[in-house]
């Protein structure tokens, strides 16, 4: 195995150990409440504007 050869397998280490710390950083500090939640809410009253039981 060549220099180089060892270079970038110690680059790819290092890019995809940082890839894995900054996801695990990103769960370990996810504020559920400061967020919008993403979804659809398919109920038909969900579209009403207005009290339309009287």
């Amino acid at each position: 195995m060549t220099g180089a050869m060892k270079a970038t397998l110690i680059a790819i280490a290092v890019v995809m150990i940082g890839m894995a710390l900054s996801f695990i950083w990103f769960v370990a500090t996810w504020d559920k409440e400061a967020e919008q939640p993403i979804g659809f809410d398919l109920k038909p009253t969900h579209h009403m504007t207005e009290d339309r039981t009287a």
